[in-house]
């Protein structure tokens, strides 16, 4: 007896529910009418995706000509640091559900704004640890 090894592939997609900086679920606020809470959180590609694998190869391509450009040196900055974990987020980022930045709604330009403001880092910080874990992209986990 043999296992199908394809029967434990995962999702490449999943939904975090995101936390505040004081590890609260967040949720909408309800409206005047009544409606009720829904969660807030972003939907992510996973380490099975293709969209997760064509990011990690920018960042690998990006180190590459840091290094060459720098005569085998890798330092970099704290601004050029952030600033590339903010490309590599929004590069893995599907969607984000029930929330907006400012007037911004959806898309790359949604997630650029989120993961790029500091004041909200805990956001970002989320979603690059959550992606490390293969076991949220499971058929058992929560899916978008």
């Amino acid at each position: 007896m043999t296992l199908n090894i394809k029967s434990k592939a995962v999702s490449p997609t999943s939904f975090l529910h995101l936390k505040d900086a004081q590890e609260n679920l967040m949720y909408t606020e309800p409206d005047k009418k009544g409606a009720e809470k829904l969660p807030v959180g972003v939907n992510v590609y996973g380490p099975g995706s293709k969209e997760y694998q064509a990011a990690q190869t920018k960042v690998n391509n990006r180190a590459i000509q840091r290094l060459q450009k720098r005569g085998g040196k890798f330092e970099q900055t704290a601004e050029e640091k952030q600033k590339e974990q903010v490309h590599y987020l929004a590069e893995i980022t599907h969607s984000f559900e029930n929330l907006d930045y400012e007037g911004i709604t959806s898309g790359r330009e949604l997630a650029l704004a989120v993961y790029g403001d500091t004041s909200i880092g805990f956001v970002a910080d989320q979603v690059a640890e959550f992606v490390k874990d293969w076991s949220n992209f499971t058929q058992n986990s929560v899916k978008s």
